[in-house]
């Protein structure tokens, strides 16, 4: 009988992306999905570094696990990703029943390392910086969603904003070659793919490493690591080539929506804008990170633009593209900041009037700028009345942009039941809003395309009734459960 797995993932897209890779490569040893997490003889935990109390949610769970584990004499549990590649070494000095643990630049070697574990025991392995068959395109994958996939373009990160962890489990930005992401979407069309999202730390800059090293060079080489476009300039300039590749993955045959995250406001390119508004399959939907609104929190931050510059790119993607839905990240008690700096967010926040924002609270990551500001840290109750403050004036305009819809017939993508009440079915616009509607007659497959009238509007969502709905493509994979967490 083959041995079963289950992956829990914490984190962002990048995370979830790097489980599907997990997923294949066990796929590939012969291992199954397991339909519970009891029923299952591997289980990994693929971790984030970002939020503060992502430690207690890991070393919860492993503390659960290992109730498991008593259970189940050979089950074996493995913790990879970004805070096992930060802490090392402590993950199996505070958990020292775990069997394996890799980092963030040796997804690749899970299996291998899994096995080595069976026979020798505990083992680690942690990677400072990628090879090139650590790269995630370099590994089998098995997708949670079988029409939609994620398409990593670019690992790492070169910017130094205060708060963040990523340049030191990351590594410096390394972009794929551009013939090589091309071929990718082409390869996942074919197969049924008709949504894909192109992954970066700062997808803006993609490119800029490989232009920079093929100043010198010329020819067919040149063309495959940076596309076409850039060698006909003739000028080869160092710089950017996203709005190239976002062109030209726009154009592959089937693909239908092209979305992209996550971009830096300082790095949100006239080009790009221009690529988006002219290329018909990229989606209306900007996620553009603000973090805050003052300019002495952005200078401490270390984000490179102030608030009146990132106005300024907002109102430029706005006048450019019809209809876009804007989302927004942002921090509220950055060390530092005062109640001024809390009520220019504040402003800043009302005057982009954003579709919806993830908020959240500073917590301090060892080995940031930031961590290291805690004689200016904001107490916690001021801290907490600040989030719900902020949080009034998010949904706000969230409500008010999704109201606007309401009566509007959108094109909506089926993911499959709603995860809240099965008997209604759940899809993206091509804003990506969720629309919850129910069907008529049996339910629309998860991929279809379907036209659906908004008939109400909440701040995280929108209702609506089905209109009609394409006839669904050929049949695709079934989806394995990689749970999110």
């Amino acid at each position: 009988m083959a041995r079963k797995f289950w992956i829990r993932t914490f984190g962002c897209q990048m995370n979830e992306h790097d489980s599907e890779r997990l997923a294949g490569l066990l796929a590939a040893e012969g291992m199954e999905p397991a339909a519970e997490l009891e029923d299952a003889d591997v289980v990994v935990l693929n971790t984030c570094c970002i939020r503060e109390n992502a430690d207690n949610k890991l070393y919860g769970n492993l503390g659960q696990l290992k109730a498991l584990r008593s259970r189940k004499p050979g089950l074996q549990i493995a913790v990879g990703g970004c805070l096992a590649q930060k802490d090392r070494g402590l993950v199996q000095q505070r958990a020292p029943f775990v069997d394996a643990v890799w980092g963030t630049h040796n997804v690749g070697h899970a299996a291998d390392l899994l096995r080595r574990a069976a026979t020798d025991g505990p083992v680690m392995e942690i990677l400072d910086e990628p090879s090139e068959e650590e790269f995630p395109s370099a590994l089998p994958v098995r997708r949670h969603l079988p029409h939609a996939a994620w398409v990593t373009i670019q690992i790492g990160c070169d910017n130094s904003c205060a708060f963040c962890i990523v340049p030191a489990v990351r590594g410096r930005e390394v972009s794929r070659p551009f013939g090589e992401v091309v071929e990718e979407v082409e390869g996942l069309a074919r197969s049924g793919v008709v949504e894909v999202t192109l992954l970066g730390q700062n997808v803006n800059s993609y490119g800029r490493d490989i232009t920079l090293a093929l100043r010198q060079e010329a020819g067919g080489e040149a063309a495959w690591r940076a596309g076409r476009a850039w060698v006909d300039e003739g000028a080869r300039r160092a710089r950017p080539l996203f709005a190239d590749l976002l062109r030209a993955v726009g154009e592959v045959p089937g693909i239908r929506r092209v979305r992209y995250t996550s971009p830096h406001p300082k790095d949100l390119r006239p080009e790009t804008i221009a690529a988006m508004a002219e290329t018909a399959t990229v989606c209306e939907h900007l996620h553009l990170p603000l973090q805050a609104g003052s300019d002495a929190t952005l200078a401490a931050m270390r984000r490179g633009y102030t608030a009146e510059r990132y106005l300024e790119r907002l109102a430029a993607a706005r006048a450019a593209i019809p209809d876009l839905a804007v989302t927004t990240d942002l921090i509220v008690g950055f060390p530092g900041e005062t109640e001024e700096d809390f009520a220019r967010t504040l402003e800043v926040v009302a005057e982009a009037g954003y579709d919806s924002a993830y908020t959240f609270v500073f917590s301090p990551r060892p080995g940031t700028r930031a961590a290291a500001m805690s004689d200016s840290f904001v107490p916690d109750e001021v801290v907490a009345e600040r989030f719900s403050r902020l949080k009034v004036v998010v949904e706000r305009s969230a409500l008010a942009r999704h109201r606007a819809r309401i009566g509007r017939v959108e094109e909506v993508l089926v993911e499959g039941p709603s995860k809240r009440d099965p008997a209604m079915v759940s899809g993206r616009t091509r804003q990506n809003k969720l629309v919850h509607f129910p069907p008529s007659g049996a339910p629309p497959a998860p991929g279809t395309f379907a036209q659906v009238r908004v008939t109400s509007a909440a701040p995280h969502h929108l209702g609506g009734e089905l209109v009609s709905s394409e006839p669904k493509g050929p049949r695709a994979r079934v989806p394995i459960p990689v749970t999110a967490g």
